[in-house]
């Protein structure tokens, strides 16, 4: 991703091509309709937007699939991630902010910041490879590290995992995560796994945590080596 092209995209145009390597990070394609509900915006300007992003090369379009990010698209999505996740970091470790209230702050900045100030507070925070919900940060490069994790739902009862990601980033659920302890990074054993859509009951530190179905959904996990 070169400057040239970096510094002409809009805000509009980042927060397409971000959405829309979220919903495809799977390998599937994005919906117009997936991309709508995500920007909170009506389908048909969206589409019209799909349109403009695969005349300047930053999407494909398939026809009754939906979109995937060019090459070039790719590596445009990931500098602005690369930004956001940054700025998150930075805001968490050195300004204060907890991980349920910096992503609107993290949101704003990101497009208004140069890239000298990216770079310098990546360089003060010791060049991290994750921001404070787990999420890898892309290197400059565009190279991001690929973590194989499993849903804690999945997990069966007595292993024992480390929480790598948080996949929500509704401020409630992430306050209540944070008071509970769990957060990337902690070691927890699972202690019981009730049926039919059932509570996850795990053991941190010896202490256990009663965990709803949909919010451990959540929780995303890598096995011990």
């Amino acid at each position: 991703m070169t400057k040239s092209l970096a510094s002409h995209l809009s805000r509009s145009v980042e927060d397409y091509l971000k959405v829309i390597y979220h919903l495809t990070e799977t390998g599937e394609s994005a919906t117009t309709t997936a991309i709508a509900d995500a920007l909170v915006l009506a389908a048909p300007s969206v589409s019209g937007m799909v349109k403009r992003l695969a005349e300047a090369a930053l999407v494909e379009h398939l026809p009754y699939k939906g979109v995937r990010l060019t090459h070039r698209g790719r590596r445009a999505a990931l500098r602005i991630l690369r930004r956001h996740r940054i700025m998150e970091t930075y805001l968490v470790s050195c300004l204060g902010y907890t991980w349920d209230n910096v992503h609107d702050e993290a949101e704003k900045l990101e497009h208004a910041v140069s890239d000298d100030l990216i770079e310098r507070m990546s360089r003060a925070l010791g060049d991290p490879h994750f921001d404070p919900h787990g999420d890898p940060i892309p290197a400059l490069d565009g190279h991001i590290v690929d973590v194989t994790t499993t849903p804690l739902p999945a997990i069966a009862v007595g292993e024992t995992v480390n929480i790598a990601r948080v996949g929500t980033g509704a401020a409630d659920r992430l306050r209540w995560l944070a008071d509970a302890g769990l957060v990337p990074g902690v070691r927890i054993t699972v202690l019981d796994q009730q049926p039919f859509n059932g509570p996850v009951t795990v053991s941190l530190d010896g202490t256990r945590r009663v965990i709803g179905r949909d919010l451990a959904l959540q929780l995303l996990c890598t096995r011990q080596v």
